[in-house]
C-alpha cells in the first residue's frame, strides 16, 4: 500500500486508508495546526529515527474510559495517604522532557523530538495541551502530558522517577474527568501499565465514532485546576 506523503496543506488522508501498521501519512510537520488537526480526525505523530515524521491512526485502539477504570489496592493506599502533590499545567516542558528521557523496554532513544516539543508546547499556550505533575517536597517526580478536545484525552507519555509517582497523577487525572464527564481516554497502543488500568481495545471504527461524538462538547481550554485532590479522585473513581 502507497502511504501519502503530507503536503503544506492541513488534510489527512481518512484513517481508514492506514497500513496494517496503523501508518496514515507521512512527511508534514509537527505543528500545532497540524496536530489538531490530526487529533479530530483520530491520527497522531509518532516520529521514527532517520524517517520523515510517521502518522499513525492503529487499528485496534487501546482507550480508557474513565468510569470504567480500575485502581489497584495498593494504589489506592498510597493515594489516600497524601504522599504526592497532583498539580496541573505548571510544568509543562519539564515533563515533555522528563518523558523524553525516561528509558523505554525495547526503545533506542525518544520519540519525543524538539519539533514535537515545540509543537505541542504550542499547544499548551493555547490551552488544549496539558501536563499532570506528581510533586513530592517541592520536585517533580512523576507526570504525564496529552491533548485535551472537547470530552475526550489523548493520552501520550508519561514518567516516574518516584515509586507510583506516574500512576497517582494519571488516577488523579481519571478521577478528575469522571467528574468533568469525559467520555475516553485515548491511550494509543496496547501497553501493560495502562491494561492494569483497565483500559481495552477497540475497533478503529468504533473508536472513530466515539471521538466524533466527544468532539460534539465544547473544550474545556486550559490551564486545568483539578476539582479533586489524589484522595478525593480515588474515591470518586471506586464509588461510581
Amino acid at each position: 500500500m502507497r502511504v501519502p506523503v503530507l503536503t503544506s496543506q492541513l488534510d489527512f488522508p481518512p484513517p481508514e486508508r492506514a497500513t496494517p501498521e496503523g501508518i496514515v501519512a507521512v512527511g508534514g510537520e509537527a505543528s500545532p495546526e497540524r496536530l489538531l488537526a490530526g487529533y479530530r480526525r483520530g491520527i497522531f505523530p509518532w516520529p521514527h529515527e532517520g524517517l520523515p515524521l510517521l502518522w499513525f491512526s492503529p487499528d485496534p485502539r487501546f482507550v480508557l474510559p474513565p468510569r470504567e477504570a480500575h485502581v489497584p489496592r495498593s494504589l489506592r493506599k498510597r493515594m489516600r495517604r497524601g504522599e504526592l502533590e497532583v498539580r496541573t499545567d505548571t510544568a509543562f516542558v519539564e515533563v515533555m522532557r522528563a518523558c523524553s528521557e525516561a528509558p523505554r523496554p525495547g526503545q533506542d532513544g525518544t520519540w519525543i523530538t524538539e519539533e514535537i516539543v515545540a509543537g505541542y508546547a504550542a499547544l499548551h499556550a493555547a490551552g488544549v495541551a496539558h501536563s499532570i505533575e506528581s510533586w513530592s517536597d517541592g520536585e517533580l517526580v512523576g507526570g504525564l502530558y496529552g491533548v485535551s478536545l472537547g470530552r475526550m484525552f489523548f493520552g501520550e507519555s508519561m514518567f516516574a522517577r518516584a515509586p507510583d509517582a506516574s500512576k497517582v497523577a494519571f488516577a488523579t487525572l481519571l478521577g478528575n474527568l469522571v467528574a468533568w464527564d469525559f467520555a475516553l481516554v485515548d491511550c494509543q497502543v496496547y501497553t501493560d501499565h495502562l491494561d492494569r488500568f483497565g483500559a481495552v481495545e477497540w475497533p478503529r471504527r468504533e473508536f472513530l465514532r466515539a471521538l466524533a461524538k466527544a468532539l460534539d462538547a465544547p473544550t474545556k481550554l486550559g490551564p486545568w485546576r483539578f476539582d479533586l485532590a489524589p484522595d478525593q479522585a480515588v474515591e470518586r473513581l471506586i464509588s461510581r
